[in-house]
């Protein structure tokens, strides 16, 4: 197999005798740190509201993102450390039908990436859950989970040091600790106000930014200790449920457990992390990657040389051909590719293309004069000649008919769906179109759904 990273993470020992564990130990420090006992949960229950119309037929967690679906980074990052048992929390048809058709048990994944011993993912039982804290509520009670959790949000692409994170929950004797991370813009983000020894004293999910108590955000990772399950079934829990009809862990359940006394604290993530929760962060997220963002996952496969970020894929007969045909257009300059660019398997690009930090994923077909700049073009898409995309996302199965006389025009960090054919001479200035749909005219910040 080529251009693949083995991930294989020995398991630490000791010298010193230690006694037998149980199958759902996840120990911290004082024991042998053994992360092939480690649980981590992911919820993925939301609709993804502000990844709309992206996610209108499709699970967050299974949007691709550099031709894999976005959630594969959170298994890779946590693979590379030893971890090896992952629950899905799954609310939805469409969130487990995409999860599961894709990922499995975690013999696929395991496969790809040369993961051994292989990872195991398991799924939330059909049972509703009522948020992303309820989601762990439900399965760390299916799957009796009596030892410390690590809960990791699925829009999330983190670099953190798993042991050092336990290291620090163990220390300081948290009942939950939150990994926070400075930021610049507090806008939409759970936000903390920790003392000098990194307890949380006020959490507030999403404030105005005037009413901000500080830009240490949440990141949406979580260490939960055994005392948590016990909490779960607290009156005042089941208040907030009752109440609200929602255990959300930002809004209802960090707030809870701060306000009965517990520590609670709070771990300042130095590494990177990306939010990708909507289409601008989505885009700022990818050009990171593309750039070496990702400890983890630098390195997609295919790479023309070591002096430039551009990536063209194809491992097999067929699609090395392709794969060929590519590489020496760039080589003579008849297509221009400049700073990052990934270009998956089998893609047909013709003479005059220019494509400027951006994603072009698996069996797509770009025309002549065409110009994409810092956006992402979904796999199976098909541009016609002389069309222009710029900040901007195209889905799945596109079809963006233009021509010398009639350029189509996308920009203003557009947001095409899956499914969806432009005419020729379109122009979209800061517009959502829907998935499924026949599109023509001139639109600017609107959002277009089939009737």
């Amino acid at each position: 197999m080529r251009n693949v990273k083995r991930i294989n993470a020995p398991y630490q020992h000791s010298n010193l005798l230690v006694k037998p564990v149980s199958d759902n130990y996840a120990p911290l420090i004082g024991d042998n740190y053994s992360p092939d006992k480690i649980r981590v949960v992911i919820p993925v229950g939301g609709k993804a509201t502000r990844l709309l119309p992206l996610t209108a037929e499709t699970s967050k967690a299974c949007l691709r993102l550099l031709n894999r679906p976005l959630v594969e980074f959170s298994l890779l990052s946590l693979a590379s450390q030893g971890i090896r048992n992952f629950i899905f929390g799954v609310k939805g048809y469409t969130n487990y039908r995409d999860l599961t058709d894709y990922f499995e048990s975690g013999y696929g994944v395991s496969a790809k990436y040369c993961i051994k011993p292989r990872i195991h993912i398991k799924y939330q039982p059909n049972v509703p859950d009522l948020g992303s804290a309820d989601s762990a509520r439900i399965n760390i009670d299916y799957y009796e989970l009596n030892n410390p959790i690590f809960a990791v949000q699925g829009d999330n692409i983190f670099d953190i040091k798993v042991k050092h994170l336990l290291d620090f929950h163990k220390e300081k004797g948290a009942c939950l600790t939150i990994v926070l991370r400075e930021v610049d813009n507090v806008e939409g983000l759970g936000l903390a106000d920790i003392d000098k020894n990194g307890r949380i004293n006020k959490f507030v999910e999403k404030p105005a930014p005037k009413d901000a108590p500080s830009n240490l955000a949440n990141t949406g990772l979580y260490v939960l200790s055994p005392e948590v399950r016990k909490i779960f079934q607290e009156k005042g829990v089941q208040q907030i449920i009752k109440e609200k009809n929602r255990l959300d862990f930002g809004y209802d359940f960090i707030p809870y457990v701060i306000s009965t006394g517990r520590p609670v604290y709070g771990y300042t993530l130095k590494g990177n992390w990306f939010d990708v929760g909507t289409p601008k962060n989505y885009l700022e997220a990818m050009k990171n990657l593309l750039h070496g963002g990702f400890s983890t996952l630098n390195d997609f496969g295919g790479r023309l040389s070591q002096s430039e970020k551009i990536w063209v894929q194809g491992d097999s007969t067929d699609s090395e051909k392709r794969r060929q045909e590519t590489i020496c257009k760039i080589k003579q300059k008849k297509i221009e590719v400049e700073e990052a660019v990934l270009i998956g398997r089998h893609c047909q690009i013709e003479d005059g293309a220019r494509i400027v930090n951006s994603c072009i994923d698996n069996f797509t077909r770009i025309g002549k004069n065409v110009v994409i700049k810092n956006s992402a073009i979904m796999d199976r898409v098909i541009i016609g000649d002389n069309a222009e995309i710029y900040d901007s996302i195209i889905g799945r199965h596109v079809v963006v008919n233009s021509s010398c006389n009639k350029p189509a025009k996308i920009s203003g960090v557009s947001v095409i769906a899956d499914d969806v054919t432009l005419e020729e001479g379109c122009t979209l200035v800061s517009t959502k179109v829907y998935p499924h749909q026949q599109i023509r005219g001139e639109f600017q910040n609107q959002t277009i759904i089939a009737n």
